[in-house]
């Protein structure tokens, strides 16, 4: 956490400077882009912004996430230690991303008096599976993203702080040739579709490098990276005119000089030499200092922050420096709590006081072209001492106590099988379907980012090789997500840890399953046993599984999902869900050509017809399902090729005939005759529908058993009452009875509350009465209520009614509104919810700057144009107190 020695007041002015603007950033005006439109020659020569001089800071983070979605759904399923969170996604986003896009700089109190949005001053890349989440699960945030680019752009003559990433994090020293150009093109591709500009920076997977990988990356217009200080060889300032050879300084110990960017020339041993070799410019950042932002307590508090940065400050006299710091961007708030608040302090504050220019790579080496020369070590990375053996054998890296990491050979050895199995399938299929299969994958992340069919269409019309028919077109784009799967199969993730069968190897092994089964479907080929066979060799080091192969049959082929399964899901939810005539599920879209349901006393019989179609590969089949629901948590699905509308209908009135003899049996064996032997049950369904409908099952159960509960609490009232005033042990029974009783009550109120308009109308008051009543209630009675429902409820009503308070004033309700929010957040910490308010304290920060400063002005200085009553607008102040936002110079002010 930061310590309070962050946390020191701003200057009143500068919140007063930024209202205009309307941000909800508060930095220091150090930090904001000059005006250079009429600077003199003199002034552009001693700006840090133009010219390079003094000290300057670039703190990168590498944020990255696995992709985690399900390859048949396009989704990511929940994962039950990232509780209380659907997926490790969303949590690392509440803990780091989220935050680091609203940084709170604090006072000595612990009130807000900046939010500065931290990527508009890290470097930074963010991985494009972790993109495509962001932009999918808070669009907010990628926005803020995204403008943060653009803003740095602004302040830094043009060049932002965003650098791409290698596609998918795979170890491009490892990749084949083709491999390590798709990967790059299709980060260069998706940076590109995002950012509106082109990369000049690329981030590689652990840092991993070659010589061929940089080769790829001049190839692709690449003009910086970022390593390592251990994985330079030797040095040497750049030949000039009077000294053409000048000595190498060997730095293979990590003693490479960090402050300042290498040149590194790509011309071959034995090769003639060249008077322009190609080259890339190659920064590399403090090893010791990052390592303690990582590890120790550099991020302790932006004070410490800036004292172990002003510790590899030169002081040699060179006109100009870099001081550059890389880390996971997970370490700003998940892997160290609360930390996104010392980087926010220091950008804001701590490095502008210190006459430190905050920048980037790029603009750093606009500033200042390198002036040395760098070789590499042949093959290194981050996070291994051996190359990058940590991806491809038994290192040690990785490892823990008696288990070994012996399969990484075995699995490489397997998965780079399946590779070139896989390329002849797409090179003989593809090249009879496409003009150039492989710039038809290059070009497919154009795809990945629209799936729309009108631009699959465009896609298609400008790579096909004649005009397909509509199966060919099928199998095209099932070849290119082979060919997606087969690069997703290679993500770093699943060589990383210390064994095989964790969730990262089971993730890139689901992906190989998937493409072996596209293969399939487009060739007739089959190479899944011949793949199973290689994983045998791979050991595990949990004896339940023994080898690779059974953790390929236990956890993976147990979870493939075809279009069938699909069918069954739908049609078992629709007896729970109202679908639309067009539904979308997951990556599939579900048209309903027909659907009929019939109850007959404990038995719901429904019989439909179904079109499903892949949203991915377009692929499509027309299904007839019936579904009989015997009551409780038995179901019986059965699911058929559509045969013809004679057949469908003769099929309909059998079993609905069946239906009517009330017999459970009778129905079942119709349905037998009519489908087959093969049936699905709640089971079939996607795990997060099953537990949905598990749910909905019990509530009568669980509503019966409330009214019971209840019933048991009011006659016991007096007798749970005397327990407590004697302060005795209270019956489990009756002290159950209770918190059931009163957490139900807690959330029908909250319920009926949520109805209302939010403008603090009589009803409103009257179900906020009746919760502090129950907040009462529970305490005089130790009841602990659990209540995670209801603490989602009150802060959506908090952030409604601020809302509305906020963009729709009104003078003579004011009061009224603000008394009741109040009352809320008071009964969240009653009822000990412990309340997020951060998205309300971001509004009200952002509408303060907006809004409510000007008013204060106005009447500050005595205009008395303001739109508000100075008793409102004092109110209005007095929440953004009680909201933990610094009010209280404004408060000063009115009269």
């Amino acid at each position: 956490m930061t310590s309070t020695s962050d946390a020191r007041p701003s200057k009143p002015s500068l919140n007063g400077n930024l209202a205009s603007r309307g941000s909800t950033v508060d930095p220091d005006p150090a930090l904001l882009a000059p005006d250079l439109t009429h600077q003199s020659g003199a002034a552009i020569a001693t700006d840090p912004l133009r010219t390079a001089q003094g000290v300057y800071i670039t703190v990168h983070g590498h944020f990255y996430q696995p992709p985690r979605e399900n390859p048949y759904l396009d989704a990511i399923e929940r994962q039950p230690s990232a509780a209380p969170f659907h997926n490790w996604n969303e949590r690392i986003h509440h803990e780091c991303y989220r935050p680091n896009a609203f940084a709170r700089v604090l006072n000595d109190h612990g009130d807000v008096v900046g939010i500065v949005n931290n990527y508009e001053y890290l470097s930074f890349n963010i991985g494009p599976t972790l993109m495509n989440w962001l932009e999918r699960y808070d669009v907010e945030v990628y926005q803020r993203i995204l403008d943060a680019d653009r803003k740095s752009c602004e302040r830094l003559n043009g060049h932002g702080n965003a650098i791409a990433q290698a596609y998918n994090h795979i170890i491009l020293p490892l990749a084949n040739q083709r491999d390590k150009l798709t990967q790059i093109r299709w980060g260069k591709a998706d940076f590109h579709s995002r950012f509106g500009r082109d990369p000049k920076g690329m981030w590689l997977a652990e840092t991993a490098v070659d010589y061929s990988t940089l080769e790829a990356l001049v190839a692709e217009g690449i003009r910086f990276i970022v390593l390592a200080p251990s994985q330079a060889q030797r040095c040497r300032t750049l030949p000039t005119a009077d000294n053409p050879n000048p000595d190498w300084h060997e730095v293979g110990g990590s003693q490479i000089d960090p402050t300042r960017p290498y040149r590194c020339f790509l011309q071959k041993p034995g090769e003639p030499p060249s008077s322009q070799p190609p080259f890339i410019d190659i920064f590399f950042y403090d090893g010791p200092i990052s390592r303690d932002m990582g590890f120790d307590s550099a991020l302790s508090s932006s004070y410490n922050l800036v004292g172990r940065l002003g510790q590899a400050v030169r002081g040699d006299h060179r006109p100009s420096q870099l001081i550059a710091v890389a880390t996971d961007g997970e370490t700003f708030g998940h892997h160290k709590g609360g930390t996104e608040k010392c980087l926010a302090y220091a950008f804001a504050h701590e490095f502008p006081d210190r006459g430190w220019t905050v920048t980037n790579f790029a603009h750093y080496l606009s500033l200042h072209p390198p002036a040395w020369e760098v070789e590499l070590k042949p093959v290194t990375a981050w996070s291994c001492a051996h190359g990058v053996d940590r991806w491809q054998d038994d290192c040690g890296c990785g490892g823990g106590g008696s288990w070994n990491q012996k399969w990484r050979r075995p699995l490489r050895d397997a998965l780079d099988w399946l590779r070139d199995q896989l390329v002849k399938t797409y090179d003989d299929a593809g090249h009879k379907l496409f003009r150039d299969p492989w710039l038809a994958r290059d070009e497919y992340i154009q795809v990945i980012r629209d799936r729309t069919v009108t631009n699959v269409n465009a896609f298609l019309s400008r790579h096909q090789a004649r005009k397909l028919s509509n199966a060919e077109r099928i199998d095209a784009l099932r070849l290119l997500e082979m060919q997606r799967h087969a690069l997703l199969m290679y993500t770093s993730c699943g060589w990383f840890f210390e064994e095989l069968s964790r969730p990262e190897g089971v993730q890139i092994l689901r992906y190989a399953a998937r493409a072996l089964e596209l293969a399939g479907d487009v060739t007739g080929v089959q190479l899944e046993a011949a793949f199973v066979k290689r994983l045998t060799i791979a050991p595990s080091n949990v004896d339940w599984f023994k080898h690779g192969g059974e953790v390929y049959r236990q956890l993976v082929k147990s979870a493939q999902i075809n279009l069938e399964q699909v069918a069954a899901h739908y049609a078992i939810s629709s007896l729970f869900t109202t679908y639309a005539k067009e539904q979308h599920l997951y990556c599939y879209s579900a048209n309903q050509l027909d659907y009929q349901l019939q109850r007959m006393g404990p038995l719901t019989l429904a019989v439909g017809q179904l079109q499903l179609v892949s949203e991915i590969t377009r692929e499509s089949v027309h299904l007839v399902f019936a579904v009989l629901h015997l009551g409780g948590w038995d179901f019986h699905c059965c699911i058929q090729p559509f045969g013809g509308r004679r057949s469908y209908t003769m099929l309909k009135d059998r079993l609905f005939a069946a239906l009517t003899q009330a017999s459970a049996a009778q129905t079942i064996l119709a349905m037998s005759q009519c489908f087959g032997s093969q049936s699905y049950s709640l089971q079939s369904l996607f795990a997060e529908e099953r537990h949905r409908i598990m749910r909905l099952l019990s509530q009568e159960t669980l509503t019966r058993l409330d009214q019971l509960y209840t019933q048991v609490y009011r006659d016991n009232y007096g007798v749970l009452m005397a327990f407590h005033r004697d302060e005795l042990a209270v019956p489990q029974e009756l002290q159950v009875a209770a918190e059931v009783a009163l957490t139900q009550r807690v959330l029908l109120s909250l319920r009926a509350l949520e109805q209302e308009s939010g403008e603090s109308t009589p009803a409103e008051l009257n179900h906020l009465v009746e919760l502090e009543a129950i907040a009462t209630e529970a305490a005089l009675l130790h009841c602990t209520l659990n209540l995670p429902e209801a603490k989602q409820t009150l802060e959506r009503l908090i952030l409604r009614s601020l809302w509305t308070l906020l963009h729709t004033p009104n003078g003579k309700t004011v009061e009224a509104v603000v008394e009741q929010l109040e009352r809320l957040i008071e009964l969240g910490d009653r009822m000990s919810l412990n309340l997020s308010l951060a998205k309300a304290q971001e509004l009200y920060f952002q509408r303060l700057h907006q809004w409510l400063i000007p008013e204060c002005s106005s009447w500050q200085s005595g205009e008395g144009r303001s739109a508000i009553p100075a008793a409102a607008l004092r109110r209005l102040l007095q929440l953004g107190q009680r909201l933990s936002v610094d009010v209280s110079y404004w408060l000063s002010q009115l009269p």
